[in-house]
């Protein structure tokens, strides 16, 4: 039985919060996966990254996975109802509508949030009130047959979690292997509250300009 997951594929999408989960549910057997977008241009993600969709919302078939993920692209989605009302209908047909990084947003937009537990980056965690969400601290939040992620690398984590859900534990664990995923990060500034201020504040100067966007379209 092949299982189908369908990757929103966008322009200014961060590419790591694709190509995370993409490598994770490729490497899964009888793994199906789709790059969706409107057209099947190139499109380049937020770093620059040239990437191909494979699959347009006309031809999507129905996943068993819909996977939504985030960057600087996200803000102009929010207002983007021929997107919306793609992610609406392929998510009333998934097994699993997942989430990764500020991709929760354009969950919450489209209506899936609601009285749900979710995270997403850590940047943008104050926003999921704002969808009727109940924002949880965690690297990958589970709530029924909703599955979110936090930023960016919290997407192999998360990609780990749904073979797990949808394959078996096993599954997960030879993919992981076979990867090496073994992280031991140089530095312990993963976070804001493992990190000094300056550095914070540096990070948090670098996104202000997309967060100011989201402000503005959100509230």
């Amino acid at each position: 039985m092949a299982f189908r997951f369908g990757i929103l594929c966008f322009p200014k999408v961060q590419q790591l919060d694709l190509t995370g989960p993409y490598e994770v549910f490729a490497s899964a057997r009888d793994a199906e996966v789709h790059l969706v977008w409107k057209d099947l241009q190139p499109l380049r993600s937020a770093t620059g990254l040239w990437l191909k969709p494979d699959t347009t919302f006309a031809d999507a078939p129905d996943f068993d996975v819909l996977c939504i993920p985030g960057g600087a692209g996200v803000n102009a989605l929010l207002s983007d109802e021929e997107t919306l009302a793609f992610i609406r209908g392929k998510a009333a047909a998934a097994r699993f509508v997942t989430s990764v990084c500020t991709g929760a947003l354009l969950l919450g937009r489209a209506g899936i949030l609601s009285g749900r537990h979710a995270t997403t980056h850590w940047n943008a965690v104050d926003f999921l009130p704002g969808f009727g969400a109940i924002p949880t601290k965690a690297r990958v939040v589970k709530d029924g047959s909703l599955i979110t992620a936090g930023g960016v690398t919290s997407g192999i984590d998360f990609g780990l979690t749904v073979i797990a859900e949808l394959i078996g534990r096993e599954e997960a664990e030879t993919i992981q292997l076979s990867l090496e995923y073994a992280p031991e990060p140089p530095f312990g500034a993963g976070l804001p509250e493992t990190s000094s201020a300056s550095v914070v504040a540096a990070a948090r100067a670098g996104m202000a300009g997309s967060r100011a966007e989201r402000e503005a379209l959100l509230f």
